[in-house]
């Protein structure tokens, strides 16, 4: 048959991302698509609410921190400690 192009047989394609050999090897996957419904005004609304986080994280430890130095936390955990290892 001269003069006629070669036909592809269809068979499955492989994506290049999800294919076995993509998996672990460290490719790059790309970002998704913004979906329709949401437009720019949600835009970094996911690292706010992790800069809220961050600091309420924040905010609690030093609390905590404040409440552990105090005298009588202090005594209280040295004497469980103490107990615990059988010297009080």
């Amino acid at each position: 048959m001269i003069g006629t192009t070669p036909h592809r047989i269809p068979g499955p394609t492989l994506d290049p991302v999800s294919s076995p050999a993509a998996v672990g090897s460290g490719a790059p996957r790309p970002r998704s698509a913004p979906r329709p419904g949401l437009g720019l005004r949600d835009a970094g609304m996911a690292t706010a609410e992790y800069a809220i986080a961050t600091l309420a994280a924040c905010g609690f430890a030093g609390l905590l921190l404040t409440v552990l130095r105090s005298g009588e936390v202090r005594a209280l955990l040295a004497g469980i400690v103490r107990r615990a290892l059988g010297t009080g």
